[in-house]
């Protein structure tokens, strides 16, 4: 009897477990800085998604980190992705979601291309650009291919 009862109590140990991390995180657990910046979600907080509540919580707490040059660099960037057309959105969040799945070392290597083009000057990065758009679907794969292959560039002392 003592063992079906002990049973019967993790079950509902397990079970009141399982119903608090689908309930997600409650508005007074938000830090005062958290709640200051979702104040526009108050109302409807409770009724949100879990997975909503705690993705906005985890971007405020980002958010009261950031400087002001990088809260104003963000807002600009938002401001940017609400005017694209929901097409290229959707063009980019699939993008994303290949990057998101592909080997550590291959993200890092196209983080570290992405970061060697944005530190070229305004003109050569629109010559790239020009050259790449005129590019035959074959020029463009071989050159990805030997972008892929070639060693590594060594961190500049003082870069």
């Amino acid at each position: 009897m003592k063992a079906k009862q002990i049973i019967a109590i993790f079950c509902l140990l397990f079970l009141s477990l399982g119903l608090r991390a689908e309930d997600g995180i409650a508005w007074e657990s938000l830090s005062t800085s958290q709640q200051e910046v979702l104040a526009q979600f108050s109302d409807e907080w409770n009724s949100m998604p879990a997975e909503r509540r705690e993705r906005l919580a985890r971007g405020a707490e980002h958010w009261a980190g950031m400087t002001p040059d990088q809260r104003n660099e963000a807002r600009s960037r938002f401001n940017s992705w609400r005017r694209l057309s929901s097409d290229r959105k959707e063009l980019i969040r699939e993008r994303y979601q290949i990057f998101r799945d592909l080997p550590v070392d291959e993200q890092r290597r196209i983080r570290d291309n992405f970061n060697q083009f944005r530190r070229l000057n305004k003109e050569r990065r629109q010559l790239m650009r020009d050259r790449y758009q005129n590019m035959t679907p074959e020029q463009r794969q071989r050159l990805r291919d030997r972008l892929k292959d070639r060693p590594r560039a060594k961190p500049r002392d003082g870069a």
